[in-house]
């Protein structure tokens, strides 16, 4: 073997080694094998003294890979480190070198899973990025001085929570602030009248050519007072417009499009495209479907752009064939690598539809419209405006209809607009309405996020990168910040508080404009314009000067007595709060750990001690229980269907067939837990 390739993921290092010859063999890193420690001052892994000097540690999982890489690359000429062509992928192969010790190295990336890339990738190495390496050091670095600080050492001790960080915190405080926008919203009144027709409905817009407003009923009665039986058709104005086609996708735009038409997680999303990168069997060969998934590029190759083109003019003719689309820049865009898209035209989603999974299918075909929808020429419809006049009063119906499908000839499915057709009104001059109807309204306010708009949200704050987005989603939800109401974003009293307590010391660093200009100088530390260490020094110098102050100030707000006395030593009984709901216990926690229960007499009594059993609530809802826990740490089972074995060989039970947590069958006493027969066999009784 003269050369060792290193890759992420297994599934990857299948499909690539394919690609190879016998003189190459494709390992996989399994993700990062390294991270900073748990030691040192707060446990930060990083000794802050020494410049920021890290101290790095084999994750415990990585051990026994980590030893299997060293194996093969000290019988390799060269090493081929091919991690994943971002930020993260750069610092794994940084990590590679580090541990695997001195070799030959050489750095290369995938954009797309395919012989040609691939090869192509490997006959054009590079060195390491250094600075790219440090930008995602000093992300590390900030994420952990900033979680583990906040996280232990102040919002676990001023609130339950028990969890804060760098971004996650930021998009918190967005969903905090827009229910309290929610909440203080005061809606406003005002009213339409609309006239209805046979084939439309004109809506009253102005009267004697100025804007009207009708801001009560009484507004509205007015002008239906003065309407006569007929409308004169003033004006109809035909136009055609076209309808400007969709931009290639990249992360944020594929995982809200994924959320709205078809109906997954961002999470589930960048799943199944990872799947679809890094290389499907399709029969005749293994290949990515698609390219890199974490970018926030809408550009395209140019040797995919010729492949597309040819494509459109071959199936749909030559008037589908389009142009490429410019991307606008903004300050955030990385630009590392192109857009999202199908690694070949003519891999139409049927042809491929047995090989994937149900889900793969829909996001592969929907991947695959937007590919090619992008170079496909724009729609055309034919806008049509119709005013009508009623004693001065002027309505207006608007409507169109498509004239050429254009891109949409493929990626109509995924588009939401309709046709409004109106009828042909030319030589009328003048119509009886059906019906002249006021309606009242009022005015809403900004809607809830839903992990679609949040993300688009984040996006355009420059807050988090496409590598995060779902990540900073799931750790809110999963901390117990956040929960989704019919698939909206509503923060829980625990998350309200959090952010509160957060706002209180670190209004400073825990808000939008902080977060998104340390996103700017992270990417000014990959681009060599920054030096990272003097971006920590800043940091940490304004970060301590917070926490001091804050921590001097750290008082829990002290808990509500109930009135009553611990039975077990006479303290104070108080009010407590878990992520479950209140309870009172015994202020002289830990020392007592006494905690009222509410008796309720039909629950009967423990068969194990004869306290009275009470209900409680746990991870997986309620559950009976006995009242004596610790000491008693019975539990009554639901009553299900009992499959008896027969007599137990240990007591006078009866062994009967049970279950694991995880659906496995065994065999046990009923009897439990005075008696612990269990057998994975089914015993012969």
């Amino acid at each position: 073997m003269k050369n060792l390739v290193i890759v992420e993921s297994p599934s990857k290092s299948k499909t690539i080694e394919k690609y190879l010859g016998s003189d190459y063999k494709v390992m996989a890193s399994m993700g990062h094998i390294r991270d900073l420690a748990t030691s040192g001052k707060y446990g930060l892994g990083i000794d802050v003294d020494k410049d920021f000097k890290p101290n790095y540690i084999s994750i415990a999982r990585q051990k026994k890979n980590i030893a299997n890489l060293k194996k093969y690359a000290k019988e390799a000429e060269n090493i081929i480190l091919a991690t994943d062509p971002d930020r993260e992928g750069e610092a794994i192969s940084w990590h590679l070198k580090e541990v695997l010790g001195k070799h030959n190295y050489q750095r290369v990336t995938f954009n797309e899973i395919t012989k040609n890339v691939v090869l192509d990738s490997i006959n054009n190495p590079r060195d390491i990025d250094e600075n790219l390496v440090k930008s995602q050091e000093t992300r590390r670095f900030l994420d952990r001085i900033i979680g583990f600080r906040l996280s232990t050492g102040f919002v676990s001790r001023k609130t339950l929570g028990k969890h804060a960080g760098r971004v996650q915190s930021v998009a918190l405080k967005l969903i905090v602030d827009r229910e309290r926008e929610i909440e203080a919203f005061v809606p406003k009144e005002s009213w339409t009248v609309t006239a209805k027709f046979d084939g439309m409905d004109a809506q009253c817009e102005k009267y004697n050519g100025k804007k009207l407003e009708l801001f009560t009923e009484d507004d509205a009665n007015e002008v239906l007072s003065n309407l006569g039986d007929k409308f004169i058709v003033s004006n109809v104005e035909q136009k055609e417009k076209p309808k400007t086609g969709v931009m290639p996708f990249k992360t944020s735009t594929l995982q809200q499009t994924a959320i709205n038409r078809l109906r997954f997680t961002s999470k589930k999303t960048m799943m199944l495209a990872q799947k679809l990168y890094e290389g499907v069997d399709i029969g005749s060969e293994t290949v990515g479907l698609i390219t890199y998934m974490r970018t926030d590029s809408e550009r395209l190759s140019p040797v995919f752009i010729n492949d597309a083109f040819k494509y459109i003019r071959e199936t749909y003719g030559e008037e589908y064939v389009g142009a490429v689309k410019q991307q606008k820049k903004n300050d955030n865009m990385q630009d590392a690598h192109e857009g999202i898209r199908v690694t070949s035209p003519y891999r139409t989603p049927e042809s491929i539809k047995k090989y994937l999974s149900a889900d793969e299918y829909k996001l592969y075909s929907l991947i695959y419209a937007r590919s090619l929808a992008s170079l496909m020429a724009n729609a055309k419809t034919l806008s049509t405006s119709i005013t009508l006049d009623n004693n001065n009063y002027e309505f207006k119906a608007t409507g169109s209809v498509l004239t050429f499908d254009g891109y949409l000839k493929i990626y109509g499915a995924y588009d939401s607009s309709e046709d409004t057709i109106l009828p042909n009104l030319t030589g009328v001059e003048s119509l009886i309405s059906n019906e002249i109807v006021k309606e009242q309204h009022f005015s809403k306010p900004e809607p809830r996020y839903t992990e679609s708009s949040l993300i688009k949200e984040l996006e355009k704050l420059g807050i988090g990168r496409p590598s995060t987005y779902a990540t900073i989603i799931s750790t809110n939800i999963d901390a117990d910040y956040v929960v989704s109401e019919d698939k909206k974003f509503v923060p829980t009293e625990l998350g309200i508080e959090v952010t509160d307590v957060l706002q209180e010391g670190f209004s400073d660093i825990i808000n939008v404009e902080y977060t998104a200009n340390m996103e700017k100088e992270l990417d000014e530390i990959a681009e060599g314009k920054v030096d990272n260490k003097s971006v920590l020094r800043a940091f940490y110098e304004k970060f301590e000067s917070l926490i001091s102050e804050a921590l001097k100030n750290v008082v829990k707000t002290p808990a509500q007595e109930t009135g009553e006395i611990c039975p077990h030593c006479n303290s104070p009984m108080v009010i407590k709060k878990s992520k479950h709901g209140e309870f009172e216990a015994c202020s002289n926690y830990p020392n007592c750990k006494y905690i009222k229960q509410d008796i309720d007499e039909s629950l009967g009594t423990c068969p194990n001690c004869e306290s009275p059993l009470v209900k409680k609530k746990g991870r997986y809802g309620e559950f009976v229980a006995c009242s004596n826990y610790p000491n008693c740490k019975y539990i009554q089972q639901e009553e299900k269907e009992v499959v008896v074995i027969g007599k137990c060989p240990d007591c006078d039970g009866m062994i009967i067939e049970k279950k694991t947590k995880k659906g496995k069958i065994f065999y046990g006493c009923n009897n439990f837990p005075k008696c612990k027969f269990a057998s994975w066999d089914k015993p012969e009784l």
